[in-house]
């Protein structure tokens, strides 16, 4: 699968602005599991049959988060508590939380947000990791016994991120770009002294996949172009590197890694070589023989194991949810959960003598909660309260998977949300959200922004436009070298689909998105001006030319597989200017929002800078809101609530009745 390199969905922008650096827990990774009542529509005219409540209270963004963001599903070693990010205070520190009552206990006090990410095997001391500002320079930090936290990464202007535990406990493993920016060396640090060796300099651009074990085998993938990427075994043993998986000239297939067998001899991977869809395969390390293992109508995005390897978990992106089947290795059975709320499993984690699971849930009226539960045991017991206290989930509104067909007779997937006082003789103004990428998603889940906007009036659509990823890799290239075509015209005919149903008012109908969204939202006002009435561009690129060539040095592994994408700026650069909205900004006469982040190392804030004074030039609204102490997305609750008050302020300004 190709790399979503400019991702920056609303979700991220409404709640975190960052993913939380990944555990290595074998489970503690993807959302896994799908138990809601999302509905999964086909084309349909009139979408929400039912009649829907005559009244609700309207809530204020400062209402919508105080719903409190949790991360991480860590156990500690006794068993007694988990590891959780939280955003209780406005920014994201961390906290112990009791597995027996639910009690927290703060353990970081930060002024940068600070993610965990995982309890040492044998004792209290956490491995957590934060940057500066948004400048997504993430240093790996140790929290002792004594409260005191040490940097583990040498260099202000170095990126670092955990690599995994031994098996034994004796050693973890850290990638830092310190010798080169543009690649990440790997290194075994000794767990009691931090003593670092290097053990693989990467020199040709791999990047990790997972570490068996024993340390002594390391899975690579090596990205060759947005259609292939391989996969290649390093014995740390005998420095020898071998290809697992290297595709044939015309045979080109994404495989990733997903994850190493308890016992070291197996590898197991995502290959959608013989598929739409990523499988699951199994390497033998031994003979070098390879297998088929599982495959669905949908991908598989995960792959793992508990820490003990006695519980194994895969996850399917099934339709923008996800679902996933738990399986214990000893019988071969599936784990038979309790009865559960309706959402998605996401961050499930096993206690180290397989007794307890702790999980969040996940749906579009619930935000994330964590909760636990007693091998064996009837039920699961709550250990968060995430939603505000003056909300009642009742008032939100549960999105819906509809489809309509584009220009060209393509089928394109989305999420609708519809208000609740939303009918024919009160047709409700309309928003599409466009999700970041190139080749991200809109999925299912508590978004506080959009049911911000969805409280006070507003339809929202998130379209999954061609490009996508999740609906198989023949869609997902279909905007390769296209875009700002044929993903905006799909844009367009999605506004034709909002405008076939009754609910909705066709004259009232306008754009967002953020990263890659915001430029759809941009070069959906330059390239269509006519077509929505506004729209809010959040950290959005403006100008390609620009932008390829002053991409991280970080992203260098896969460089070759954004320019086969984008197209590569020493060739293409007419093409690149030809689809930049800042280069036509004077075909734009709709009322503009935009949103961006100083400290943005992906879309340099000077991109929003010449935006908003070039269409200003041209006598139209501009609102511009720019974060002095944000990068590419929201890390600060305060950042949120007044993005998102500006949006619904915005809207209601310009497209409201």
């Amino acid at each position: 699968m190709k790399k979503t390199l400019l991702t920056l969905s609303l979700t991220a922008v409404a709640l975190a602005g960052c993913q939380s650096p990944q555990s290595n827990q074998a489970t503690d990774t993807a959302a896994t599991a799908n138990v809601t009542n999302h509905q999964n529509a086909a084309t349909a005219k009139q979408p929400y049959a039912k009649p829907l409540l005559l009244a609700h209270p309207n809530y204020d963004a400062k209402t919508f988060f105080d719903t409190t963001s949790y991360t991480g599903s860590s156990i500690s070693a006794d068993g007694s508590a988990v590891l959780v990010g939280s955003d209780e205070s406005g920014i994201y520190n961390l906290y112990r939380l009791s597995l027996l009552d639910g009690s927290k206990t703060q353990l970081t006090n930060f002024e940068d947000s600070t993610f965990p990410v995982r309890w040492f095997p044998g004792d209290d001391r956490v491995l957590l990791s934060k940057d500066k500002g948004g400048n997504e320079l993430n240093h790996l930090y140790v929290r002792e016994l004594d409260g005191s936290v040490k940097d583990m990464t040498p260099g202000e202007n170095t990126r670092a991120s955990f690599a995994g535990f031994s098996g034994d406990g004796k050693a973890f493993f850290v990638q830092t770009n310190e010798r080169n920016p543009k690649f990440m060396d790997l290194y075994r640090y000794d767990a009691s002294t931090y003593e670092r060796t290097l053990v693989f300099q990467n020199d040709e651009g791999y990047s990790l996949g997972d570490i068996d074990r024993s340390g002594r085998f390391v899975a690579l993938n090596k990205s060759v172009s947005n259609k292939d990427i391989d996969i290649y075994l390093l014995d740390l043993r005998s420095r020898a590197l071998k290809p697992v998986m290297v595709s044939e000239p015309g045979l080109e297939a994404a495989e990733e890694v997903f994850s190493f067998a308890h016992n070291g001899q197996t590898l197991y991977y995502g290959s959608d070589a013989k598929s739409e869809f990523n499988e699951v395969w199994a390497y033998d390390i031994a003979s070098g023989k390879r297998q088929p293992i599982a495959s669905h109508d949908w991908d598989v995005s995960y792959y793992g194991f508990s820490e003990s390897g006695r519980y194994q978990a895969m996850a399917v992106n099934a339709d923008a949810s996800t679902k996933v089947t738990i399986t214990d290795t000893q019988t071969g059975k599936a784990l038979a959960l309790p009865p559960l709320p309706p959402g998605d499993f996401r961050g499930v984690s096993f206690s180290k003598d397989d007794k307890t699971m702790v999980f969040y849930l996940n749906s579009d009226i619930s935000p994330s909660e964590l909760y636990v539960w007693q091998i064996g045991e009837p039920s699961v017991k709550r250990l968060t309260k995430a939603l505000s206290p003056a909300m009642d989930s009742a008032n939100l509104v549960p999105s819906e998977v509809v489809r309509f067909k584009s220009f060209d007779g393509l089928e394109i997937p989305g999420l609708l949300y519809r208000p609740k006082l939303a009918h024919a003789a009160s047709p409700s103004p309309a928003v599409i959200y466009v999700h970041g990428g190139p080749g991200g998603q809109s999925r299912s889940g508590y978004n506080p922004a959009i049911q911000h906007l969805v409280n006070h009036g507003y339809v929202v659509f998130a379209i999954n436009n061609r490009g996508s990823s999740g609906y198989g890799k023949t869609f997902f290239h279909l905007d390769d070298k296209n875009h700002g075509d044929g993903d905006l015209k799909d844009m367009v005919w999605g506004k034709k689909y909002l405008q076939s149903l009754d609910w909705v008012d066709k004259e009232r109908i306008g754009i967002m998105g953020g990263s890659y969204g915001g430029y759809m939202v941009a070069a959906a006002l330059a390239f269509t001006p006519e077509e929505f009435k506004v729209g809010i561009d959040i950290f959005g690129v403006t100008n390609w030319v620009r932008t390829l060539n002053s991409i991280p040095p970080w992203w260098e592994s896969f460089r070759k597989s954004l320019y086969d994408e984008m197209g590569d700026p020493a060739t293409d650069a007419e093409r690149h200017k030809a689809i930049s909205p800042l280069f036509h900004a004077e075909n734009i006469v709709r009322p503009l929002m935009v949103i961006q982040g100083a400290n943005d190392p992906r879309v340099l804030q000077v991109e929003s800078d010449e935006l908003v004074e070039k269409v200003r030039a041209n006598g139209v609204p501009v609102e511009y809101v720019l974060f002095d102490d944000e990068g590419h997305g929201f890390t600060k609750k305060a950042n949120r609530i007044t993005a998102s008050e500006a949006y619904l302020k915005f809207l209601d300004t310009y497209l409201k009745p």
